[in-house]
C-alpha cells in the first residue's frame, strides 16, 4: 500500500503517462494515433451498422457492460456485452468456463465488427480463446491489460494497450478511461453532425 495520498494519486497519474501500445506484430505505437485508429474502426463499424463486442471478467466485466451501454445509448453504435447470468452459467457449465466468452464470439461475431477484450492480468484463458475466434471471424480486436508487460494478451490484438501497473486500482481506472474516451468521440461526432465515415479520431 502507498504510504499516503499524494503517492498514490502521484503513481496513477504517471500510470497515464506511461501507457504502451503495441500491435499484433509487436511495433510499438503512438499513443494519440493509435486512439485514434481505434475511433476510426467504432466510426466504420457505425457506418456499416456492424457491432462493437466487450468482454472481460470481475471488475473488467463492469466495464464492459458499462461501456456497451453508453456506446449504443450515447453514441448510437450498436454494441454489447456478453455478461448475461444464463448465458455464463450455461456456457461455463456446458464448455467449461474458459469458452464462456469464445462460445459466443463463434456464434455472434461478424467480419468487420470490433472486440474490445479487457483483463487486468491480461492471461485469462476465456479472453485469450475469445480474442483468437474473434480474428478467425475477422474481426478488429483492441486489447487492455496490465500487470506484466510480457502478458499473452497484450500482443494478441490488432491494437493492444498495457498499464504499466501491478495493482489492479490503477490498471482497471485507466481501462475504463480509455473506454470512456473511445464512447466520448462518438458522442462528440453525432452531436456535431461529422459524417459516419469520417472520424477524424485524432485531430
Amino acid at each position: 500500500m502507498k504510504n499516503s495520498c499524494r503517492e498514490y494519486f502521484a503513481d496513477l497519474r504517471d500510470c497515464f503517462s506511461k501507457i504502451e501500445v503495441r500491435s499484433g506484430d509487436g511495433h510499438k505505437l503512438d499513443f494519440e494515433k493509435a486512439l485514434g485508429q481505434a475511433v476510426d474502426w467504432i466510426a466504420k463499424v457505425k457506418a456499416a451498422n456492424k457491432k462493437v463486442m466487450f468482454i472481460g471478467n470481475g471488475a473488467s466485466a463492469s466495464i464492459a457492460s458499462h461501456q456497451a451501454v453508453d456506446l449504443w445509448k450515447n453514441g448510437g453504435v450498436r454494441a454489447t456485452a456478453f455478461n448475461d447470468a444464463a448465458l455464463l452459467t450455461c456456457i461455463s457449465n456446458d464448455f467449461g468456463y474458459e469458452h464462456v466468452f469464445e462460445k459466443p464470439m463463434e456464434m455472434f461475431a461478424n467480419e468487420g465488427d470490433v472486440l474490445i477484450a479487457i483483463s487486468s492480468s491480461g492471461q485469462s484463458e476465456n479472453i485469450l480463446r475469445a480474442v483468437e475466434a474473434a480474428k478467425a471471424k475477422r474481426c478488429h480486436v483492441l486489447t487492455l491489460s496490465g500487470f506484466k508487460p510480457d502478458n499473452p494478451l497484450s500482443c494478441l490484438g490488432h491494437l493492444n494497450f498495457y498499464v504499466p501497473s501491478g495493482s489492479y486500482g490503477p490498471v482497471e481506472i485507466a481501462h475504463l478511461t480509455i473506454c470512456h474516451y473511445l464512447s466520448d468521440r462518438m458522442v462528440a461526432m453525432k452531436q456535431a453532425g461529422v459524417p459516419k465515415t469520417a472520424a477524424g479520431a485524432s485531430k
